[in-house]
């Protein structure tokens, strides 16, 4: 699929001066639909959600790359998607399923570690984190839950591009649900970000922009830190 030409940065356009009603001082003048050519556009400020499913983006760029744990920084590859793109990141969302201390002490240590030092550095607001104890080894309720929170910041009007870190095709589902809410409500535009592999090429069903994630692009945003418990560096 090629790219949504309305994703593309606007230029500074005249906002015309009406009345307002009710109705629209709920959202922003940049937000509202002004006419035709602006409700295909979108609005001035496309304000961004970024949505990661920790394990997924893990094991692709295993694939693509061949680092052997998730080495990423979250933020910094939303961060710079959407420099390149033109959007503005409101939020960082990150989803994954974390194995118990019992199960396995290291890696519980090192996503908890790991995602506790991003809560502290960009605080709540800025870096959601949402996590559930591995049942045998396997994740239970993430792809649900971002399902779930992918349908509900549309319909509360948080963002307007959202921006989905997974090719997990069970999203599929609520990627329609969003599309279908767009064409009777208001602009919104679903993009998909993964590590670019010529044998994993496909993106989210239904998303509107696909963003191979290239090495260099991973590379530069790799977080250098050790979330390791200190027994094993």
């Amino acid at each position: 699929m090629g790219e949504d030409p309305s994703l593309a940065p606007l230029l500074p356009s005249p906002i015309s001066h009406r009345e307002i009603t009710h109705s629209d001082s709920e959202m922003s003048e940049y937000q509202r639909p002004r006419d035709k050519q602006s409700r295909k556009e979108g609005p001035f400020i496309k304000r961004t959600i970024a949505f990661f499913d920790g394990q997924n983006l893990f094991h692709l760029a295993k694939e693509a790359f061949g680092y052997d744990y998730p080495n990423y920084d979250p933020v910094k590859l939303a961060e710079k998607i959407c420099s390149q793109q033109g959007w503005e990141l409101k939020e960082t969302r990150f989803y994954t399923g974390v194995p118990k201390q019992e199960d396995n002490s290291d890696w519980n240590h090192f996503w908890n570690t790991k995602l506790a030092h991003y809560c502290r550095l960009y605080g709540n607001k800025a870096f959601y984190k949402f996590t559930r104890p591995l049942q045998d080894g396997r994740e239970k309720g993430i792809d649900v839950r971002i399902a779930l929170d992918l349908v509900r910041l549309a319909r509360e009007n948080k963002y307007d591009v959202g921006l989905i870190f997974s090719q997990d095709q069970d999203l599929s589902e609520a990627v329609k649900d969003v599309n279908d809410f767009e064409k009777r409500q208001r602009w919104l535009r679903l993009a998909c970000a993964y590590p670019e592999n010529p044998d994993f090429p496909d993106a989210v069903d239904g998303t509107h922009l696909h963003i191979p994630i290239s090495k260099k692009m991973y590379d530069d945003c790799i977080d250098a830190r050790d979330y390791q418990p200190k027994s094993n560096r």
